[in-house]
């Protein structure tokens, strides 16, 4: 009777997770560690439950305390590579995938992290080698379709790109991080109308994610051909390594020093000036 009431609230604080009444299911997740001090599921739950509420920290803290118990617990590995990723410690995050994929090999989302975070780094032939790992795993995956539009766009396959694009949509078109690299894709092609179409589509399914509201603003901003020229070179710029730009800027400063002036005012007022009309197009006269 005891190990049928515990998984059926394990269960239930399952279904508030998926329905996202995140304080209910860990007052759900603490009676099951109220019963058992020592059950790691229970910890790793705990931990999933924080990553949802983005508080990070905690979602470690709850993975350290499940792994000290079972070290292999895949579900506390797979919190803690999500939970380094989205706080950026990308030491801790390689450190810990590896690991993880390790103990499960088979976990396709890893592959992804993988290429995400090599995207980051502007190692986009090895992004894509991951994301086909993640897309051998599980090949109708709207979301690694789209991430692999953008890599083969990155890379100049504009074709390709075009390809995947049409058949992450035919898998799912209401998908709102696979719209935004969809839309991240497009703009790399250079089409820009669709882009600020898949962003706006983006917002609709989730108007209250910052990084997507953020997403859609810079879309409309690059619907201006003068705001796209003058951030082209930005764009190469963060493909460099740190010396790399160093050296570029001294250069260009000690050679086109005038020219080298008039491009950043040229930029901060176009940039800023397109901000100001993005808000405006978005949302009207309106005071703060």
């Amino acid at each position: 009777m005891e190990d049928q009431a515990r998984e059926s609230t394990y269960r239930a604080a399952v279904q508030l997770v998926e329905w996202k009444r995140y304080k209910e299911a860990l007052t759900e997740a603490g009676r099951l560690l109220s019963q058992d001090p020592e059950d790691a599921d229970a910890m790793a739950l705990i931990a999933k439950i924080h990553l949802h509420l983005e508080q990070y920290e905690e979602a470690i803290r709850w993975t350290e305390e499940a792994l000290a118990r079972v070290p292999e617990h895949e579900q506390a590995w797979y919190v803690r590579v999500c939970a380094f990723y989205e706080k950026e410690d990308m030491a801790a995050f390689e450190k810990s995938l590896a690991e993880a994929m390790r103990i499960d090999p088979y976990e396709s989302f890893y592959y992804y992290l993988q290429a995400a975070s090599l995207t980051k780094k502007g190692k986009f032939k090895e992004a894509k080698e991951s994301l086909l790992a993640a897309l051998e795993i599980q090949p109708e995956t709207p979301l690694y379709l789209a991430v692999l539009s953008y890599l083969e766009a990155l890379l100049g396959d504009k074709e390709e790109s075009a390809r995947l694009d049409r058949q992450a949509i035919r898998y799912d078109a209401e998908m709102p991080y696979g719209l935004m690299y969809l839309a991240w894709a497009a703009r790399a092609r250079g089409d820009h109308k669709l882009d600020e179409t898949y962003m706006r589509s983006a917002v609709r399914l989730e108007p209250d994610n910052r990084q997507i509201q953020d997403e859609y603003l810079e879309s409309l901003q690059h619907r201006y051909w003068l705001f796209r020229m003058l951030s082209g070179p930005g764009k190469l710029l963060r493909r460099l390594k740190p010396w790399q730009i160093l050296l570029s800027w001294f250069v260009a400063w000690l050679l086109f020093k005038p020219l080298v002036v008039v491009f950043i005012l040229l930029y901060v007022i176009t940039n800023w000036g397109t901000k100001a009309l993005v808000h405006l197009r978005v949302f009207g006269w309106r005071r703060r």
